[in-house]
């Protein structure tokens, strides 16, 4: 073997598979190091992909030429659009996936590409020449060169786990944890922290008395996450169930508080506040009685299910005394307890929006190993991280996404701006711009910027024109076409719509928030003919053109602010100032912005205690 690389990543999860496929498909020699080629891409907590913002997240990674979203249809059992009942800026496309399918079809796609080479081991060392990564040392005492190394190592580094008063090191159950990359990097002036995450407990579903549970089905007419037309769900479509504690439940939850390690000070690290353990859930919501769980299944011909809601690291048998009093569980059997584990991070406001560290030149960190939680996150910096380390191995541009461009953009902005205190989590909420951002349009913002450096093939580009064509011919006839009172005042009524009294064009029909495009097609025999002449992808252009035509007043208003703050990161402000000599700024700001050293005026608008009054006297300072 040639032991010389382009680029090296360290860890296949999530964040570790995409950064090879994407630094491999750009044209890079890689190296992809796990410590078990059985758990690529590995769901070690809940079998699922997307949700609220992650879900946009998977559509963004799939418009750039990434896998997440093609390997989540593949291995879907069950799928669900959450939000359709708020505006399209909110939907967000969630599946159920297959945990066994998953990893072994994202193996398939990654053996099949011949730019990657495998090793099974622990990497210990980093090996570095003059402030510069030059390769990897592993536990065989292996040396390996490369121009470029990528850690997405996850919950592995020191990695802890705790049940009860059990403490058992791992980055994942039954599986070791990686050693000495932390010291390392820590002694090279590294800020290194720790983190916590937890995952529930698996029951067997032959234990379960379903028929007490609440039935949760999918989508009748689901969606995907890809947008290449062949890409179809496959599985065989499973429901999930509802079930609720009680206060016996919790009664008997709070007889272990004593040993667990959540309040007897084992734990001192920070979990993540939007995915609380069920202990934690019972001291912050002390005034509920009872609690939303969610039996989600494991894969399409497994017993294994997943407690969405019941993270734990209380012992074992209190975990399972506690079931048993909830309905439906009265005679439950459990495959292992839930657990927590404690992982180092690195404070991310040490990397560039590249995703390469500061400190050491080609250096690149991705995933939980950022302070970040979720398999969609971890793939986006993957992403991130695979792009800009092959741009560097052939010397081109940078690759960076802006707030106002993809969720990921605003992902890695706010890990590198703002830093996190706690795993941080992808929120609608956190993007300023949802309208602009949504799932259903990812490829028209992202595919051209793909296929510009190299990473979405020309059949994508085609692909998103074709429907763009399409879609604008639609809007077009919509637009121009006349109807009648009598055509439509019937459907208007059904609607408790106002009737017409005269003619009026179709789209300030479809304009009403009552009328739904779908059902006019229906009552429009014209419309109708139209929507029969597209041969594919019919749901995802009427989908386009109703968002067009309901919130384009919204989407161009959006889009005025974007541009105006954008302004903002056109003014460079890297290393122009010695920051500690501006004493007309606050002490807070002169630290933070000393700290971060922000490359614009835009970036240092967004750093947590650098207020609009200090933006002002660095614009003056600028000559602004």
């Amino acid at each position: 073997m040639n032991l010389n690389y382009d680029v090296i990543v360290v860890g296949a999860g999530h964040a570790g598979c995409e950064a090879a496929m994407a630094s491999a498909n750009l044209g890079s020699k890689v190296l992809l190091i796990t410590m078990d080629m059985n758990k690529i891409a590995q769901m070690s907590c809940n079998p699922a992909m997307g949700g609220i913002a992650k879900g946009q997240i998977l559509r963004e990674i799939d418009a750039m030429g990434g896998y997440a979203g093609i390997i989540s249809d593949e291995s879907t059992i069950q799928f669900r659009m959450l939000n359709k009942s708020k505006g399209p800026a909110m939907w967000s496309p969630r599946a159920q996936c297959d945990r066994m399918q998953f990893s072994a079809i994202w193996r398939s796609y990654l053996e099949k590409n011949k730019n990657i080479d495998f090793w099974q081991g622990m990497v210990t060392n980093i090996l570095f020449n003059n402030n510069k990564v030059v390769g990897v040392k592993t536990d065989l005492d292996i040396h390996i060169s490369s121009t470029c190394v990528i850690l997405t190592n996850g919950t592995f580094l020191n990695g802890l786990m705790h049940i009860g008063q059990h403490k058992q090191k791992g980055g994942r159950i039954s599986e070791p944890e990686s050693k000495h990359i932390s010291e390392q990097l820590l002694y090279l002036g590294f800020k290194v922290g720790r983190m916590k995450t937890g995952t529930p407990v698996r029951i067997d579903g032959r234990t379960v008395e379903y028929s007490k549970l609440t039935e949760q089905k999918g989508d009748e007419i689901y969606s995907k996450f890809s947008y290449l037309p062949e890409n179809r769900i496959k599985l065989k479509q499973l429901p999930c169930y509802m079930a609720y504690t009680n206060s016996e439940t919790h009664n008997i939850l709070q007889t272990g508080f004593n040993k667990s390690p959540m309040f007897d000070g084992t734990i001192k690290s920070i979990g993540p506040r939007y995915c609380p353990s069920i202990e934690t859930k019972l001291i912050t919501f002390s005034e509920k009685d009872s609690h939303h769980l969610f039996l989600e299944p494991e894969g399409e011909d497994t017993i294994e299910y997943y407690l969405n809601g019941f993270s734990s690291s209380l012992p074992w048998d209190v975990q399972l005394k506690a079931l048993r009093k909830i309905e439906g569980f009265e005679n439950v059997k459990i495959f292992r307890p839930g657990y927590a584990i404690e992982y180092d991070y690195f404070d991310p406001t040490q990397l560039n929006h590249t995703l390469e560290t500061k400190l050491i030149k080609n250096l690149y960190f991705a995933g939980q190993i950022n302070g970040t939680t979720g398999y969609e996150e971890a793939g986006a910096q993957g992403l991130i991280a695979g792009i800009n380390a092959h741009n560097r191995c052939d010397q081109k541009d940078d690759f960076i996404l802006q707030r106002d461009e993809a969720y990921i953009g605003v992902l890695i902005d706010d890990l590198v701006i703002k830093g996190v205190d706690e795993p941080y989590r992808m929120f609608t909420s956190r993007a300023e711009y949802r309208i602009l951002l949504r799932q259903d349009n990812a490829d028209e913002r992202l595919t051209p910027k793909a296929f510009e450096i190299g990473l979405a093939d020309k059949r994508r580009i085609d692909l998103l024109k074709s429907k763009l064509i399409i879609r604008d011919e639609l809007l077009k006839f919509i637009t121009n076409f006349s109807i009648k009172p009598d055509e439509i005042n019937n459907y208007l009524k059904r609607v408790h719509s106002s009737q017409l009294k005269q003619g009026v064009k179709l789209i300030d029909i479809i304009s009403r928030p009552q009328v739904i495009l779908n059902d006019i097609i229906e009552e429009v025999p014209e419309l109708k003919l139209k929507v029969e002449a597209i041969t594919d992808r019919v749901n995802e252009i009427i989908e386009s053109v109703e968002i067009q035509i309901k919130y384009s007043g919204y989407i161009d208003r959006e889009r005025l602010i974007a541009d105006k703050f954008q302004r903002l990161n056109d003014i460079v402000l890297e290393n122009k100032f010695d920051y500690d000599s501006i004493h007309t700024i606050s002490t807070e700001a002169r630290q933070k912005l000393s700290k971060i050293n922000p490359k614009t005026i835009g970036q240092a608008s967004r750093i947590p205690g650098v207020s609009p009054s200090d933006i002002n006297v660095l614009l003056v300072l600028l000559g602004r």
